[in-house]
């Protein structure tokens, strides 16, 4: 409905379509709760409070006696590929859990698939009830001259996306580039300034000079907080915290102690999740679950709904239209069971109830996608062979020192990690015993059938490979594995789905997941998937493996743009000196 035609309304020429009688509204503008009533016509809100006047024989009465009332989640900060849902599963199961409203760059379609792919991403997404705003990708792929990717991004074709209006700002802003002057990422930073729209930072472990630097060049958000005082730094130096609870990491508990113990503004912070897991979202919700974190944490509760609604809103200058219930914004609302432990019992998005009781009333059929999303795997060689993973060294060489990574078992940070390994017939081997194990990240885009190769830890694998065409930033096949045989079945059944995940051991596929749109997303409802995973992840575990998502994780060593190691299948990447190092320290003959 358009703002002019809801004057019919107030002059009495039509009546609401829907009105939600008898519950609390949880005013997130005043930060107060009372009873009132909301009455709704077509996708707007009309009023709050008396509706009688609106209410006409044909109005749906919805009745949320008892219950809390208040405006539709959004996450401001979240990339729908990580959960591996095609759009219109992802919304189904968003939409279930109060989220009605995401900002997302659909920078991993971007990377496989350019901004053709984005946008036909976004096509799809049109078709559903979820409302997505795009966040234009700074980086693609990430780290340019480290990885190779599918899409690229240049300052011509970024300008062009800014220009979408359904793009509100500039995603992933990294420090490190910002402090060392990359022309392309300032201009596109000016580009977005002088459009008002918003510069989102991806600043990870940034203080200091290098954290003025970007505040100062006009990023005003991060995601990337692990704690507390970091935290402190940068609201006080003007910069909006979106406090992550995702599947990677969850660090809201001890981020949220900067409202609960130092009293900060909490209109400075929002809550995000960031990379969601469909196992986490089908298990324990989506921001309904951070909501309850929030509120378990000491966050008080209108406080807590301010977190997941109008803070995102107003961060990205979009609280005219959505994040609270008044006049003339959008009906997107969630209603709530308690304000101790709540849960979700209806939605109403754009007007349109999605969800009564807990259940979800719509269904979106699953499409033929665009051809460009699909069949994007193309191997060198057409195929991978054992001796093309390995690390070649003189045969007469009896050991190894080498540098490897070792990722942490709660997020997928890294760090150095030397050994001594033994090298059989010329190649460099696994030690399962000091849990060092091969890692290699192959080409998949049939542009130079590059293959980098590194040594990991942490992981724990005792036996097999896992392999996944889910590999951020560049989203090349990475695998990693105790032996060359079964990483190189792994890469190449990876290929031959499409796109995928797959556990290996002595020579045999034990488990698989098919990703055929741009080897990054399935069209199987959440709950299907979720169950798929579950087995994926248990096939690793009898495997060895000690880490909770350890497909999630492996899909994150690939990532240049974390400290303080990947690989990519350029090499061993420094990531702090963005430099491709050598892996081997010395032979010991």
């Amino acid at each position: 409905m358009k703002r002019s035609e809801m004057k019919q309304v107030y002059d009495g020429q039509r009546k609401a379509d829907m009105v939600i009688k008898g519950g609390t509204l949880v005013n997130v503008l005043s930060c107060e709760m009372y009873l009132a009533d909301v009455a709704i016509a077509d996708d707007r809100i009309i009023t709050t409070g008396d509706v009688s006047q609106y209410i006409g024989p044909k109005t749906k009465v919805l009745d949320a006696s008892g219950k809390y009332v208040a405006p539709g989640f959004i996450d401001g900060h979240i990339h729908p590929e990580s959960s591996n849902l095609s759009m219109r599963s992802f919304a189904k199961i968003l939409l279930k859990h109060g989220t009605t409203s995401i900002m997302t760059d659909l920078h991993e379609i971007g990377v496989v698939c350019g901004l053709e792919g984005i946008e036909a991403t976004l096509e799809e997404a049109k078709k559903t009830d979820l409302s997505l705003y795009f966040v234009v990708p700074s980086h693609v792929p990430f780290s340019p001259n480290m990885e190779t990717s599918g899409g690229q991004f240049d300052a011509s074709i970024i300008a062009r996306a800014l220009q979408r209006e359904d793009a509100v700002g500039l995603s992933e802003i990294v420090a490190p580039y910002v402090v060392m002057g990359y022309p392309d990422l300032l201009e596109a930073m000016e580009m977005t300034r002088s459009l008002n729209k918003s510069l989102q930072g991806h600043l990870p472990e940034t203080s200091g000079p290098a954290l003025d630097t970007c505040l100062a060049l006009g990023v005003h958000t991060d995601h990337e907080c692990l704690h507390t005082e970091e935290a402190l730094e940068k609201i006080r130096k003007g910069c909006h915290v979106m406090m992550r609870e995702g599947s990677a990491a969850r660090n809201l508990p001890d981020l949220v102690k900067i409202i609960t113990e130092h009293h900060v503004d909490s209109t400075l912070c929002s809550i995000v999740t960031d990379d969601l897991h469909t196992i986490d979202v089908v298990d324990r919700g989506h921001l309904d679950d951070s909501l309850r974190t929030a509120i378990s944490s000491g966050v008080e509760f209108v406080k807590a709904v301010q977190l997941v609604t109008i803070n995102a809103a107003r961060c990205f200058h979009l609280d005219w239209e959505i994040g609270s219930i008044a006049p003339g914004k959008r009906a997107d609302i969630t209603i709530l069971d308690s304000c101790e432990q709540p849960k979700v019992t209806e939605v109403i998005s754009k007007g349109k109830l999605v969800v009564e009781k807990g259940t979800l009333l719509v269904e979106y059929p699953i499409e033929t996608h665009d051809p460009l999303l699909l069949k994007t795997i193309t191997l060198p060689k057409g195929k991978i062979e054992a001796k093309d993973l390995g690390i070649a060294v003189d045969p007469k060489a009896k050991q190894a020192k080498v540098l490897g990574m070792r990722t942490l078992d709660w997020i997928p940070i890294t760090f150095a990690q030397e050994g001594v390994l033994p090298v059989r017939d010329g190649f460099i081997q696994a030690d399962t015993t000091q849990d060092l194990l091969l890692i290699a990240q192959v080409e998949r885009y049939g542009k130079n059938g590059n293959i980098g190769k590194a040594f990991m830890a942490g992981f724990n694998l005792k036996k097999g490979a896992m392999a996944s065409s889910v590999a951020h930033d560049n989203h090349n096949i990475i695998v990693l594995g105790t032996n060359l045989e079964d990483m190189a079945l792994a890469v190449n059944q990876v290929a031959k789905l499409d796109g995928g995940q797959v556990m290996v051991v002595d020579g045999k596929v034990i488990e698989e997941i098919s990703y055929p749109i741009c080897g990054l997303l399935s069209d199987m409802d959440a709950e299907q998937l979720s169950e798929r995973k579950k087995a994926l992840i248990k096939a690793s575990r009898d495997a060895g493996s000690t880490i909770g998502f350890p497909f999630l994780f492996l899909s994150f060593i690939g990532l240049a743009a974390i400290p303080e190691y990947a690989i990519t299948d350029k090499g061993f990447i420094d990531v702090l000196k963005q430099a491709i190092i050598e892996p081997v320290l010395e032979l010991v003959y």
